[in-house]
């Protein structure tokens, strides 16, 4: 598993497109962005070996808005596990996520804000602890964190 964050717009996309020469690959690619992240994730990527998913910020601002913070953090810790089952079953797979950092640190007035704000930091750790490699990418340059 490979983690991915920085802030917004600043070519993290661009720079998983470029690493992983995707150009060459075989991979399927979830924006959370996009559309609504798929209720049975693990039926819809059958058959591929590179899973990218892109705006975990946004999935977790969903849970937040509909569960309390423990429920949230424990479908993202069940989601973790799930998605290391899937790559750790064939040595060719591998799970990239990517997730943009969120208020830089600064606490939110509002209340809704501020539980995706600590839901997010804590998946974001528990996604580092659950991947073998972390990248921190600022202004297009990478730093490994991990």
């Amino acid at each position: 598993m490979h983690f991915i964050t920085g802030g917004s717009f600043n070519g993290k996309s661009k720079w998983v497109k470029e690493y992983y020469q995707l150009e060459e690959a075989s991979y399927r690619w979830i924006s959370c962005y996009e559309k609504s992240f798929p209720s049975d994730i693990m039926a819809t990527i059958e058959g591929e070996d590179l899973l990218i998913i892109e705006g975990v910020e946004t999935l977790l601002k969903g849970w937040a808005l509909m569960f309390d913070l423990n429920q949230s953090r424990k479908k993202w810790q069940l989601l973790l596990n799930q998605l290391a089952a899937w790559e750790n079953h064939d040595s060719k797979r591998k799970v990239i996520l990517i997730g943009t950092d969120i208020t830089k640190g600064i606490v939110p007035v509002s209340e809704k804000e501020r539980k995706w704000r600590d839901l997010t930091g804590w998946a974001y750790q528990d996604a580092v602890q659950a991947a073998k490699y972390a990248d921190l990418i600022w202004y297009g340059i990478s730093q490994k964190i991990k």
